[in-house]
């Protein structure tokens, strides 16, 4: 009876407190339209949520009090207004937002510890939107990155091959963040790109310079972070989108299916997408044989999110088969041919023609790769009073297979298998004398292993790598300072490889101890610490809430990758031999970036320059006898040899975005980046005359306009209309590495686009679909980018029609709907 009686006591209290407590409720409306999804926070309270599809919204169970709401939504200004709550009665609070424009107030967490306002970081950073990514229809993600972001190039092989290059630096430079996590793959490759569903992506931020202190080494381009889309609305509502997207020029077809769910703090979120392409086309080529590609991806996510904080795991799954072009042709029509005997017995010049089926035809060639990626992760963060311990661990499997035995279909030529373990543990302190602080430790733990292959173009090995870091930043009224330092060690070691004949297939095989009879020793043990300290100082000045100054100094630290220090072989996939150097030392760059942004009512003016001297900069550059001509381990593939000097960087970028508010409908966005790169090794420059004065694969001058018209009102069930035009031009890029035609000149070209889009709603006010409609490349210019892999695929050094090289893909078209529900 007594356990009866204090139950009853407790209830009567709970109901009696509860009835005591006020209600806030509103609508979060611009220009007099809803705004769905927006969120409305009691400030310094744990309380919010989120306004349904129509901008209502409704709190409860509030204590009697005053209070501050904070009103937000993404392309909006927040705002931010006080309120009284009574007893036993609903408080009516209606938020209006402003449309922003600029970017310059938008949260990011990138390189630093806690959220960050964009104009309070002093480290250049640019941030992509779900909606911009849409409109920049592309064949993957790296490629739209491209397009929105001035600074960002990428070296491709192919349309669904990029991998990103941020001012002039790139491969393992470029630390590529998937949720956070670190994207482990095999990044020391070419011919592969970022192994990400890229329909499944909401967000992405860039970050340019060795300034990311939190996320590991390496970074001394800068980061990329791929953040997923994670569920929105409302509670105990089954929510998700299907996108169809085709593209005309390789026929590329994909499709992608999301599910998202919400009820009492879970969140679950799943995506499953197919992509599929025959080879792509352009006027001087024709077909480009072996380009085409067929993609699979699945992304499953749970979610706990409560006062204490929040826990997390998810999954995904990608498998890509992708086609390897080697550029084969007949000398005189220039048709493209095909390999069908192995490397003894193969004769260039007598190579059967590609048929028009197999060139249209969407069936994966016997000679292509096929990319595996796994990834299991948790994060983790646990609220201690005004502090908070954020932890995070992932699991990740790399499976690359490279199928180039015309004789033997289902023997790889290349096959290794590459896992990793990511971890992280970082605490935010309390802030002290108004100083935020985060101290942390993270790092991975790799093993790559080759199994039943017939090339070794690098050994198995094991590799360690532990960092430690402090970061901290403080606000003097208008001046915003951060920095901190970053300690890293990284231990790399392998055993004796060896490679033997393998009598089943006539190829060659790894020979394992203690049977080497008739092996050679391909790859000798090797063992190294790495040890490096990075770190960065800057500030950002607020002269006015409309201009704002910038500044900031890194220095920054990579290990050599294993392929710089390690290969010894080819890789079937780059048609390359690589030749490392065990005796490399890391490289460390010291870079300073300056900043000016003038944040005005009908304009953005950003005008950002940076300059980077690199220490032990390590570069690929191919092999020549003593006579000049290149040498040939492989036939039919060439021989690259890593060097290393110093070097320097140094460039700028400009964008100029007009939004007038007399005209509403009208934008006019424009921006310019341009890099230069010098190779500093000045006995390798007087020796070369001057052939080695640039370095490798620096992209040219590169300059963007785009005009946008989005119509102010609805015409029927037609909303958000927008129509758009843009002028992507690059300049003659004279500047190479010339020394043993490593590289040659590339001319400049402008392409043309075009594209339109629009929402199409229901009587109810429910959106049906978005559409998305855009032209690459309107006028079929042919060209060939600086950083198309592509270029240097050639067996002849005279060409009837004067071309040489394959040629980047022609106009396309393509056709994107989004079908939310």
């Amino acid at each position: 009876m007594k356990i009866l009686y204090m139950f009853l006591t407790l209830s009567l209290l709970t109901l009696t407190t509860h009835a005591q407590n006020g209600m806030l409720k509103g609508r979060l409306t611009t220009a007099g339209e809803p705004i769905p999804f927006g969120s409305i926070i009691l400030t310094g309270t744990n309380k919010g949520t989120t306004a349904n599809e129509k901008g209502y919204y409704q709190l409860q169970n509030i204590a009697p009090g005053n209070y501050e709401v904070s009103f937000s939504a993404i392309g909006y200004l927040p705002q931010k207004l006080r309120v009284a709550i009574s007893k036993q009665q609903a408080t009516v609070l209606n938020g209006s937002l402003k449309e922003n424009y600029s970017k310059l107030n938008e949260v990011v967490v990138t390189g630093v510890s806690r959220a960050t306002e964009l104009r309070k970081n002093p480290v250049p950073i640019a941030v992509m939107t779900k909606k911009e990514m849409n409109e920049n229809v592309n064949n993957n993600i790296i490629d739209a990155i491209v397009k929105g972001v001035p600074g960002v190039n990428a070296v491709t092989t192919g349309p669904n091959i990029s991998k990103p290059f941020i001012r002039g630096l790139g491969y393992n430079r470029v630390l590529t963040l998937y949720d956070g996590i670190r994207q482990e793959g095999q990044q020391w490759g070419d011919e592969h790109g970022i192994e990400i569903d890229q329909y499944g992506i909401g967000r992405a931020e860039v970050i340019k310079g060795p300034a990311s202190l939190t996320y590991g080494s390496d970074a001394i381009a800068g980061v990329i972070n791929l953040i997923p889309a994670t569920p929105a609305g409302r509670d105990s509502v089954l929510k998700g989108d299907y996108v169809a997207d085709y593209h005309t020029n390789n026929g590329m077809i994909g499709t992608s299916l999301g599910l998202a769910y919400k009820q009492n703090g879970w969140r679950y979120a799943f995506r499953a997408t197919i992509k599929t392409a025959n080879d792509y086309h352009n006027k001087i080529d024709g077909y480009v044989y072996n380009t085409g590609f067929r993609e699979y991806n699945l992304s499953g996510m749970v979610r706990l999110d409560k006062n204490w904080g929040y826990s997390q795991i998810a999954a995904t799954l990608y498998d890509n088969q992708q086609e390897i072009p080697d550029g084969s042709r007949d000398s005189l029509t220039r048709r493209f041919t095909k390999q069908v005997n192995e490397i003894a017995t193969d004769d260039i010049k007598a190579r059967p023609l590609v048929s028009n089926n197999e060139l249209t035809s969407y069936g994966i060639a016997p000679l292509h790769q096929r990319i595996q990626h796994y990834r299991l992760y948790t994060h983790n963060q646990v609220k201690i009073g005004n502090s908070s311990l954020d932890a995070a661990l992932g699991l990740q499997q790399s499976v690359r297979r490279e199928y180039d035995h015309p004789t033997l279909p289902q023997q790889a030529g290349l096959y290794v298998v590459l896992n990793t373990l990511n971890y992280d543990l970082k605490y935010n302190l309390p802030a002290i004398g108004g100083i935020e602080s985060t101290i942390g430790v993270n790092g991975m733990y790799q093993a790559n292993r080759s199994k039943a292959a017939t090339d070794f173009p690098i050994p198995d090995y094991n590799l360690f790598d532990a960092g430690a870091f402090l970061f901290m930043k403080k606000t003097f009224g208008k001046l915003d300072i951060s920095g901190g330092i970053r300690y890293d060690n990284r231990h790399i070691s392998w055993r004796d490889f060896y490679v033997g004949p393998n009598p089943a297939n006539g190829f060659e095989r790894q020979i394992k101890l203690p049977d080497t009879a008739g092996a050679h020793l391909q790859f000798p043990a090797f063992k190294h610490v790495y040890k490096g300290v990075s770190g960065s100082l800057g500030f950002t000045y607020n002269i006015n809430e409309r201009l704002l100054l910038k500044a900031n100094i890194a220095r920054g630290y990579r290990a050599p990758n294993i392929t710089e220090i390690g290969s010894n072989g080819l890789d079937p996939g780059a048609h390359i031999v690589y030749l490392g150097n065990r005796g490399f030392n890391p490289e460390f760059s010291l870079q300073e970036d300056l900043g000016i942004i003038s944040y005005l009512p009908d304009a953005d003016l950003t005008a950002e320059f940076f300059n980077n001297q690199v220490d032990n900069y390590i570069y690929q550059a191919k092999l020549t006898d003593a006579g000049g001509k290149p040498v040939v381990i492989v036939p039919g593939n060439s021989t690259y040899e890593y060097q290393q000097s110093k070097a320097r960087l140094y460039g700028a970028e400009f964008t100029v975005n007009l939004h007038p508010r007399a005209v509403k409908w009208l934008s006019f966005n424009n921006s310019l980046a341009c890099v230069t790169g010098i190779n500093q090794n000045k006995q390798l420059v007087a020796q070369s005359n001057g052939a080695a004065k640039y370095l490798p694969f620096i992209p040219p001058l590169h300059i963007r306009s785009e005009l946008k018209v989005t119509l102010q009102r609805a015409y029927g069930a037609f909303s958000k209309i927008y129509l758009k035009a843009e002028a992507d031009a690059y300049a003659a890029q004279n500047r190479f590495y010339a020394l043993d035609n490593t590289e040659t000149a590339t001319p400049g070209y402008t392409l043309i686009n075009v594209g339109a889009g629009t929402t199409i709603k229901l009587r109810s006010e429910k959106t049906l679909c978005e559409l998305f409609f855009q032209v690459d490349n309107l006028f079929d210019t042919a060209y060939q980018s600086n950083l198309n892999r592509l270029k240097y695929f050639e067996y002849y050094t005279a060409s009837p029609n004067g071309r040489l090289g394959i040629y980047n893909i022609g106009r396309n078209i393509s056709f994107k709907a989004v079908f939310p529900f």
